[in-house]
């Protein structure tokens, strides 16, 4: 998708406006769509020169209700609402209306971007000494360990066993 400066824009609008020339001749000229050059007249008209600045902003769940609200109330298409509401691209508030039929309101929240964030171990608090806790940590800690001291004992025993029978058959 090719980016175009706001003087580009503005000069294409200007152009159509002065009645010089046609949509289909202006966006040959300039190597621009007849939809984008459609949609940066519109905007200029309802908005002036600030229709034709793209920004990237995340909107609000009312944001997004508010216009939704709008082209269902009026029977506005995607294009004109998006006009209305100064919105940088249609496929913006097509997305919307879409995971509003699939999703409801839940789908419309905004969520977060990007990676997720590893969070360090905070060092757990040690219980008091004598304390309940501190008693039932040490015997989960003592049982943890003579289950490992049985169990090595018997790999050991086991090892040995078979080492005698190796050694007795000829």
């Amino acid at each position: 998708m090719t980016k175009y400066t706001i003087e580009e824009k503005s000069n294409a609008v200007l152009e159509y406006l002065e009645g010089k020339k046609s949509y289909k001749s202006i966006a040959q000229e300039r190597n621009v769509g007849l939809s984008p050059l459609k949609r940066w007249v519109a905007r200029y008209l309802k908005h002036g020169m600030e229709g034709l600045v793209s920004s990237y902003t995340n909107y609000t769940l009312p944001f997004k209700l508010e216009v939704l609200k709008y082209m269902n109330e009026y029977g506005a298409s995607i294009n004109e609402t998006a006009v209305h509401y100064n919105l940088p691209s249609d496929s913006t508030l097509l997305n919307w209306a879409n995971q509003f039929k699939e999703g409801g309101i839940d789908a419309l929240k905004p969520k977060k971007k990007g990676r997720l964030s590893i969070k360090k171990d905070t060092k757990k608090k040690s219980p008091a000494n004598g304390s309940q806790e501190a008693l039932l940590a040490e015997l989960e800690y003592l049982r943890v360990e003579n289950a490992y001291l049985k169990k090595l004992n018997a790999l050991v025993q086991e090892k040995e066993a078979l080492q005698r029978k190796s050694e007795s058959s000829p």
